[in-house]
C-alpha cells in the first residue's frame, strides 16, 4: 500500500513539473508511492484522483496515515477533500516557490495544509505552516556534461560553433524580449554563435511572440536567432548539454530551475536579479548577475564570457560542481524526507 502520494495535475510540462519530477525519481528508491494525475517524465505511471483516493482509505503499514504532497491550487482542492469532505487518513504537504502574496483562494488552501515547505527564505515570508526551506534541486544524473560540446551542439542541427539558449514561456514576464533585445546586441559581435528561444506562446502572447520575431527579421537575424518552440522533457538534456550558455532574464521568477539544469549540463548563465539565480550563481562562479530589465547589460556579460576562452572553461567546470553540491535533487529529497518523518511521528 501506497504511503505517499504526489500530485500532478497539470497537463503541460512546466517549471513545477520539472521540480516534482526530479524529486519523485528520488522518491521512488524509499518509498511505496503514487504518481496522481498527469505523467511525468522518468517517474511511475500515474494513477487517477478516485483510485489514489480509494488507496488512502486504509492506513499504509507502519505509518499513521499517508501523505498527499501536492504543489497547485487544483491539488490542494483535491488533497483537501480527500481529508476533510471523505475524512480520509491522510496529511497534505505543500510546496511553495512564489515570493509574492497569494491571491485570496491560495491563500485559504494553504492555510489549511499539515505542513509547508518553501523553497526559499524569500517564499517562506509569504506563507503559513512552515516546516522547512528546501531548495529544488536538479537531477544531475539526467543533466549531465557533454563529452564533446562542440559535437553535441553540431547533432541538434541549428547551425553555428556556439548555442545560447533561453528556456520558458514566450511571455513579458518571462522576459523573451529582453532576451531578444539582448541577442540583437550579442550575435553580431559573435559569427558562429545561435540563440534559440525555446519555449512556447499562449494564445494571448501570441502578438508578443509575432513581434518578437519581427524584430528579428528586421535585423536580418532570422537564421541565428531562432525560435524552435517548447522542447519535449525528454530532449532537454540533451540540447542543455550542447549549449554554451544560458541566458534568463524574466522580470518575476520564483524560483528558476533554467539556470540549474544547464549548470548540472556544465553551462554557465547569465541572468537577471530574480528568483535564487543570485545563489546559483556562487559569487560568479557559476553565473553573471545583471539588474531587471537591463538587456545591454546582459549582452555586455554574454560577449565578454563567451569571448574568454579560459573563464568560460573554469566556469563550466564550476557549474557542475556548485550543482552536485548544492543543489541536487537528492539533497532536495533528503530535505523533504525530514517533513515526512517528522509529521509521521507526530502521529
Amino acid at each position: 500500500m501506497a504511503e505517499l502520494f504526489v500530485t500532478n495535475f497539470n497537463r503541460n510540462f512546466t517549471g513545477v513539473s520539472a521540480t516534482a519530477a526530479n524529486v519523485i525519481r528520488q522518491q521512488v528508491k524509499s518509498h511505496e508511492m503514487e504518481l496522481v494525475g498527469r505523467p511525468l517524465p522518468g517517474c511511475p505511471e500515474p494513477i487517477p484522483v478516485a483510485k489514489a483516493r480509494a488507496l488512502s482509505r486504509r492506513v499504509p503499514p507502519g505509518r499513521p496515515f499517508a501523505i498527499w504532497h501536492v504543489r497547485r491550487n487544483a491539488e490542494m482542492r483535491a488533497a483537501l477533500f480527500a481529508r476533510d469532505v471523505l475524512r480520509l487518513p491522510i496529511r497534505i504537504v505543500f510546496t511553495s516557490a512564489a515570493i509574492r502574496r497569494h491571491s485570496a483562494l491560495p491563500r485559504w488552501l494553504i492555510s489549511r495544509m499539515d505542513a509547508v515547505i518553501a523553497t526559499t527564505e524569500a517564499a517562506a515570508g509569504f506563507v503559513p505552516h512552515v516546516r522547512a526551506v528546501v531548495p529544488h534541486g536538479v537531477d544531475t544524473d539526467l543533466f549531465a556534461p557533454a563529452g564533446d560540446r562542440m559535437a553535441a551542439w553540431a547533432a541538434q542541427g541549428f547551425g553555428g560553433t556556439t548555442g545560447i539558449a533561453t528556456v520558458g514561456r514566450i511571455r513579458p514576464e518571462k522576459g523573451t524580449d529582453l532576451f531578444v533585445q539582448a541577442m540583437l546586441r550579442l550575435l553580431p559581435d559573435l559569427p558562429g554563435a545561435v540563440a534559440l528561444v525555446l519555449g512556447r506562446a499562449a494564445r494571448e502572447h501570441q502578438g508578443f511572440l509575432d513581434g518578437l520575431k519581427a524584430q528579428v527579421a528586421e535585423a536580418r537575424l532570422a537564421d541565428r536567432i531562432l525560435f524552435p518552440g517548447e522542447v519535449p522533457a525528454a530532449d532537454l538534456p540533451a540540447l542543455m548539454r550542447a549549449l554554451s550558455l544560458v541566458v534568463q532574464l524574466p522580470r518575476y521568477e520564483g524560483y528558476g530551475m533554467v539556470p540549474l539544469e544547464g549548470m548540472a549540463s556544465g553551462v554557465p548563465f547569465v541572468a537577471s536579479e530574480a528568483g535564487y539565480y543570485r545563489a546559483f550563481a556562487a559569487q560568479g562562479r557559476a553565473g553573471v548577475i545583471v539588474a531587471q530589465e537591463a538587456a545591454n547589460a546582459a549582452a555586455q556579460a554574454a560577449r565578454a564570457l563567451l569571448t574568454d576562452p579560459d573563464r568560460h572553461a573554469a566556469m563550466r567546470l564550476a557549474t557542475r560542481e556548485i550543482a552536485e553540491a548544492d543543489f541536487s535533487a537528492r539533497a532536495e529529497a533528503e530535505g523533504i524526507e525530514a517533513v515526512y518523518q517528522a509529521l509521521w511521528a507526530e502521529g
